[in-house]
């Protein structure tokens, strides 16, 4: 359907820009954030880096046979290694938005786990009050109705400051719950894989990074010369590798006859062998021309 199209060539354009576009700023950036100290630099020379991996990509396919092999063999692994450090970019760049949306959640987890480990001890500690004031009222013989009365006086005081906190305690931990709620939509999917998967989620998103960064820069490289490809081919020549812009635009080369300049030699088939022949060109003969003039018959030669 869009091989069709005359615009099909500006769609593999506009894809190639676009991937390109977007593989060139989440590594800029993941660069930038990896060394923060001389961000701006970093941004300039990776942006540089990116631009000048896409024209080496298109040169090497344009002029592959046209440049010698140190040539040619530098410019390729240059290419791979941009590839690379393009990927590297942005795999930080992803593993830093990452990080940066699971900081709350993570904070407000370690903060729960705090603080209901503080509730188990809060209540473990008024079992133990009350146990303590029982077996100390136990002890005292029934008629001293006024030392039990004290006693229950001097641990009650405790009992209520623990169940104070322990009521707090509750409130915190159900705005800590509700919070993780709100945090966790976030990274909801991420955790919902690792419980599918029955691992951790930070295992699922360098999973999911890793694969992201083995398609995203090498597909812009590949689109790239996809455009290229659909260039040449829309001029209407070879769109091999090599292939230069006089031969793609029927302009002669230096030694060669222009398509005008040619002449059709006729092929003949041999019967015996089989094998095709061309005929050498017809030789040209001198036909006599006879003239009269004034009662005498000339005779002109004349090329036909």
């Amino acid at each position: 359907m869009f091989e069709q199209s005359k615009s099909f060539n500006k769609l593999v354009g506009l894809s190639a820009l676009l991937i390109a576009g977007s593989a060139a700023f989440f590594s800029v950036f993941g660069l930038s954030k990896l060394f923060a100290g001389a961000q701006f630099a970093v941004i300039i020379m990776a942006g540089s880096l990116e631009f000048g991996k896409l024209v080496a990509a298109s040169f090497l396919y344009r002029y592959w046979d046209k440049i010698n092999v140190a040539h040619r063999t530098y410019m390729t692994i240059a290419t791979i290694i941009l590839i690379l450090i393009t990927s590297a970019g942005i795999f930080g760049f992803l593993s830093n938005a990452y990080q940066g949306a699971t900081v709350g959640f993570e904070k407000e987890s370690t903060a729960l786990i705090y603080k209901e480990d503080r509730l188990e001890q809060l209540q473990e500690d008024k079992i133990f009050l009350k146990e303590e004031l029982e077996a100390a009222v136990d002890e005292l013989p029934d008629n001293y109705r006024t030392a039990k009365r004290k006693l229950r006086e001097e641990y009650q005081p405790k009992i209520n400051d623990i169940n104070t906190d322990i009521i707090n305690l509750k409130s915190e931990i159900g705005d800590l719950k509700i919070a993780l709620v709100e945090t966790g939509v976030e990274v909801g999917p991420a955790i919902y894989l690792a419980r599918v998967f029955d691992t951790d989620v930070d295992t699922v998103v360098k999973f999911f990074i890793f694969i992201l960064i083995f398609v995203f820069d090498p597909m812009a490289v590949i689109f790239v010369i996809s455009y290229n490809v659909t260039l040449l081919d829309r001029e209407g020549g070879n769109v091999g590798i090599g292939t230069t812009e006089k031969q793609k635009s029927g302009w002669p080369v230096y030694g060669e006859k222009s398509k005008k300049e040619k002449v059709d030699t006729p092929i003949v088939v041999d019967e015996e062998t089989g094998e095709e022949k061309e005929l050498p060109p017809p030789k040209v003969t001198k036909k006599p021309v006879f003239q009269q003039s004034h009662g005498i018959t000339k005779k002109v030669t004349k090329s036909p």
